[in-house]
């Protein structure tokens, strides 16, 4: 997650909570996705941005989730999103994803 994303991040929080908001990533591969989770959730692991060391905990989540599919308009998600699904991996995304939630996530519903 780039340092002007990571700013904004910090910026939402301080304005409405931490336990208000629910971050989506859309991210190609699980690892990069789970670079940004673990961002968003632990502190930028790079040491490098606005969120290094600062913890978070948010909810994060995939565009790719059930939990999120079942947000989106069915006839948006297979327009904007079901064709990079299908060269996605999926499960790889959803394992790490999971993974970052149940580490440090601090508002699991």
């Amino acid at each position: 997650m780039d340092l002007e994303n990571q700013k904004r991040v910090k910026e939402a929080c301080e304005k409405h909570g931490a336990e208000n908001l629910v971050v989506l990533l859309g991210a190609s591969e699980a690892e990069a996705a789970g670079l940004a989770a673990e961002t968003v959730t632990a502190g930028d692991p790079t040491f490098a941005g606005p969120l290094a060391g600062v913890e978070l905990g948010l909810r994060v989540y995939h565009v790719v989730e059930e939990e999120m599919k079942a947000e989106f308009d069915d006839a948006v998600y297979d327009e904007q999103i079901s064709m990079m699904e299908m060269v996605l991996e999926v499960d790889e995304i959803v394992e790490e994803m999971t993974s970052m939630r149940d580490q440090f996530c601090k508002f699991n519903a």
